[in-house]
């Protein structure tokens, strides 16, 4: 009877231990699913997060090519200002057009008007300084 007894008393602490083992396996399964869980929707927001950087990038990066086009044809535009600015006002001075036939010309005018030209600045002063910006 004692035998019995004692086997049962061993019999039921393993069982017990065994069911401690399963209250303890199951509540780490139970966390794990929950943090699974939470891992899952970091994930998904990482993922969107993502996405919308990737179209920001590329908007950018469009608007970028965009202004890049842009910038190289007012580059090739100022060039071109200049050029002719530059063949008009060298031809300036030879310019007969606007010119009043008189008999004498006044004293002041011992050579022909070529315009302001020597000023530093105008229109072609400022074309330069804007061309290497580009």
């Amino acid at each position: 009877l004692s035998t019995n007894e004692q086997t049962r008393k061993e019999k039921t602490d393993a069982v017990e231990t065994l069911h401690a083992e399963i209250d303890q396996l199951e509540a780490s399964i139970a966390k794990l699913t929950e943090d699974i869980a939470e891992l899952t929707q970091a994930v998904a927001e990482l993922d969107a997060a993502m996405a919308t950087a990737t179209k920001l990038r590329q908007d950018e990066k469009a608007k970028n090519e965009q202004n890049i086009a842009d910038s190289q044809e007012a580059q090739t535009a100022v060039a071109q200002a200049l050029t002719v600015l530059k063949e008009f006002y060298a031809k300036a001075g030879d310019a007969t057009a606007l010119l009043q036939q008189q008999p004498e010309a006044p004293e002041i005018f011992d050579k022909p008007y070529q315009g302001m030209q020597s000023e530093n600045g105008g229109v072609i002063g400022m074309l330069e300084v804007i061309e290497p910006d580009f």
